[in-house]
């Protein structure tokens, strides 16, 4: 009979095992109003002021005229100058960027520091490490579904006092034996889905796991893109300068032959040395800047600083056609969006936890097993025991412990969704803002390139003037200083349109997107045995 009432008990547990309490959960809306067709910044969009910039070309203002100049500020070649300041975004119909993304740029250096920092980066290996421990939480979690079982053996040997009994001292003088040999199972049958959305909330924290590891490597790539961009450009700064101490120094010695000559005075010698002095000093202050660029990336690829270079080439690259899509797929591409709404599920999952603490908990235990006084008997039939029974167990009163458990998660979950709407208005914003420097810088640089030509030109003019002895001395330094200025401002514009790419590429999401995303299927897989290990 006991048998059988535990048999129907059980039965009765697994029909009631489908009955799952907590909301259900539903994505919120990631705005409070449809995202827009087209994003305000890029090309063809109406900008303030009137005007529109078709593919970035209007909005430059460069002119083919300007190339000598570009190319004699940066080292590029005359189509490239030609290029550099027409920012270009590839049409909505084009494919989205898709894996390698840094490929895009066209540079076997880039490509083979991007791979390595693929492999070694090791901030990357720790978010990955941290995504296979989410993974052992929802085997933790679903353990929870199955009977546990165990089992305590047991030998004792006792002597019972000769002054205890009713026959006085020594009356009891015995010895016994006892072997114990019992086994013990119990289980908790999941009726309200307590366990289950336990399991859901582990794997959605798995999913947040796997969306933060994607994000981490989308940003140490990014900036190791920007970090080398950073370096060509320094060594486009120090093109221009190595330019500019030769050409102090020709100044120096015509200056010194004229003053010899009785043509010159000594203070345009001492002008045309500290014009010198100056460039020197800031052609060796720009390797601070580049050493810690190159130490950066050194870092970033997992590589010893210390037995770490990248060869010296001056910045040569234009920024290339971003494929930026439309706005609503922006959703879809970025890993903080799917980590934000990952974690609103979680917090879902965790107030249906909560809210069954209310239900009553049934738990099936038995036990049974094989006890005797002597080893030999230990394995005969009536050795044997036993024992099987039902315990529901109910809180009556906790003082709102379980209501206000209930009421945390709820407030848990609406920060999340708070959480959620803000991370899509920033990737929002950072798309944005990328579009937007791309467009000004390159208008910008457009504009610098006719400064640099026409300071070029009086450089020329006052160098003639300077020679045929109608102007002062101080008057080629000025011009020296404002053609420098120049360059210098050209070249740092140049990186920064090609720091902006990378920004828009990272904002965009990359070459990532939502289908990559572990499901919860695949988080809940078993791990094999040398999927965690120990590193040495």
């Amino acid at each position: 009979m006991i048998l059988r009432a535990a048999i129907s008990t059980a039965l009765a547990a697994l029909l009631l095992s489908g009955c799952l309490v907590g909301p259900k959960y539903q994505k919120p809306p990631a705005m409070t109003q449809a995202p827009p067709a087209a994003y305000k910044e890029s090309p063809g969009a109406a900008q303030p002021g009137g005007g529109t910039t078709a593919g970035g070309t209007a909005a430059s203002g460069t002119a083919a005229g300007t190339a000598q100049t570009n190319a004699a500020a940066t080292g590029t070649t005359g189509a490239q100058a030609a290029d550099a300041g027409e920012w270009k975004v590839a049409q909505p119909q084009d494919a989205m960027l898709k894996g390698k993304w840094w490929e895009i740029y066209q540079d076997a250096e880039l490509n083979a520091l991007e791979e390595k920092l693929t492999i070694d980066n090791q901030t990357i290996k720790q978010y990955f490490a941290n995504f296979m421990e989410a993974r052992t939480l929802v085997a933790e979690a679903r353990a929870q579904l199955y009977p546990t079982v165990g089992t305590s053996p047991s030998y004792t040997r006792s002597q019972a006092s000769a002054n205890v009994g009713s026959g006085g001292a020594g009356a009891n003088n015995g010895q016994t034996n006892l072997t114990n040999l019992p086994v013990d199972a119990s289980w908790e049958p999941d009726l309200w889905g307590r366990v289950r959305n336990q399991i859901r909330a582990q794997q959605y924290n798995a999913q947040v796991s796997a969306a933060d590891l994607e994000g981490e490597r989308l940003t140490e790539q990014a900036s190791l893109a920007e970090y080398f961009f950073e370096i060509r450009g320094q060594d486009a700064l120090a093109a221009i300068y190595q330019q500019t101490v030769a050409d102090d120094q020709k100044a120096v010695e015509l200056t010194r032959s004229q003053y010899e000559t009785g043509v010159g005075t000594e203070i345009s010698v001492v002008e045309a040395q500290n014009t010198l002095q100056n460039a020197q000093a800031a052609l060796t202050n720009l390797g601070v800047a580049r050493a810690q660029y190159e130490h950066a990336i050194a870092v970033l690829t997992g590589s010893d600083p210390s037995a770490f270079s990248i060869a010296v080439k001056a910045l040569s690259a234009v920024p290339p056609a971003v494929p930026i899509g439309v706005p609503s797929q922006l959703l879809e591409r970025r890993p903080d969006i799917a980590a934000s709404e990952r974690m609103m599920a979680e917090a879902n999952a965790e107030i249906g936890v909560a809210q069954a603490a209310f239900y009553p908990t049934l738990t099936l235990s038995a036990g049974g097993g094989l006890e005797s006084s002597t080893l030999k008997h230990l394995f005969d039939w009536p050795s044997r025991f036993w024992s099987v029974g039902p315990a529901v167990s109910e809180t009556i009163y906790d003082g709102g412990l379980r209501r206000a458990a209930v009421r945390q998660y709820t407030a848990i979950y609406n920060s999340d969704v708070a959480g959620y709407r803000q991370t899509v208005l920033t990737a929002f914003q950072q798309v944005e803002d990328a579009l937007a420097a791309e467009r000004i810088l390159s208008r910008q640089i457009g504009q610098q390139e006719m400064a640099a030509q026409s300071a070029q030109k009086v450089l020329d003019l006052e160098t003639a003037r300077y020679e045929t002895g109608v102007d002062p001395y101080i008057d080629v330094v000025t011009a020296q200083n404002t053609l420098l200025a120049d360059r210098q401002t050209l070249a740092t514009l140049h990186t920064q349109e090609m720091t902006a790419s990378v920004q828009l590429i990272e904002a965009l999401g990359g070459g990532w997107d939502s289908t990559q995303l572990a499901t919860p299927e695949q988080v809940s897989k078993k791990l094999g045995a040398g999927e965690i290990e120990i590193q040495r």
